[in-house]
């Protein structure tokens, strides 16, 4: 069964289990949805890098330098995401992975500066509506990871070094951002290059994290400080 026909059924099935008498109509409804979903994702696989399966790709969708993008099995690009793919070591997306309505993924300028790095994200990882992942420096996102509406990922940083300079013409600097697997970043959270967020760990909403947070921790707050762990509960 292909994500198109897994969606549909796992829905039906959970509309029969909530005891719902309207499973028919919600099903043709995602139907509908899904149906053009695949055949834009259709449209695209030949163009990508590599794929395995068949994505499902939203309305107005943008895809930048597709060949240097590289997808698992079941991707989910929802409406009005973008993906540039110009990067060092490209875009490469795990199986079961989904991206949110409006989310950018930006490796590199559009604009003559140079050539980023690019994103990994493992299976089952998520960027809910809006995100903005920045990863010229290069990002790293374990399995199963959920970032929230409005995560804002940023692998680069303006140096500022010189005050007789203006900040624009002394250029940024790059350092790569480690997010591990089974994290939680909760809705508008910030993340500054260099970070490195361990495995299971928790960030609370609005945070923004400028140093490391370690494996199982809940962090929160501007800047991000521990709020307890996660190990002692």
């Amino acid at each position: 069964m292909g994500i198109a026909g897994k969606i549909i059924h796992e829905q039906r099935e959970r509309l029969r289990e909530a005891g719902s008498d309207r499973w028919r109509i919600v099903s043709a409804q995602l139907a509908a949805k899904v149906g053009p979903m695949a055949a834009r994702g259709a449209l695209l696989a030949p163009r990508l890098g590599s794929v395995r399966g068949l994505p499902l790709i939203g309305r107005g969708v943008r895809v930048r330098n597709p060949h240097l993008v590289h997808a698992g099995r079941d991707l989910v690009v929802e409406d009005f995401a973008e993906i540039q793919g110009l990067s060092r070591d490209g875009i490469r997306f795990g199986d079961g992975v989904s991206i949110g309505t409006g989310s950018l993924i930006r490796p590199s300028s559009y604009y003559s500066r140079a050539i980023g790095v690019g994103l990994v994200m493992g299976d089952g990882s998520s960027l809910s509506p809006g995100c903005y992942i920045g990863c010229s420096g290069g990002v790293t996102i374990g399995e199963k990871t959920m970032l929230g509406p409005g995560v804002r990922v940023f692998a680069e940083d303006h140096v500022m070094s010189d005050p007789s300079l203006d900040v624009k013409s002394q250029g940024v600097e790059w350092s790569p951002i480690t997010i591990g697997s089974g994290c939680w970043i909760a809705s508008g959270v910030t993340i500054t290059s260099g970070v490195t967020i361990g495995d299971g760990a928790v960030v609370a909403a609005g945070a923004v994290v400028t140093r490391d947070v370690p494996a199982g921790a809940v962090y929160g707050g501007i800047p991000a400080r521990e709020l307890k762990s996660r190990s002692a509960e």
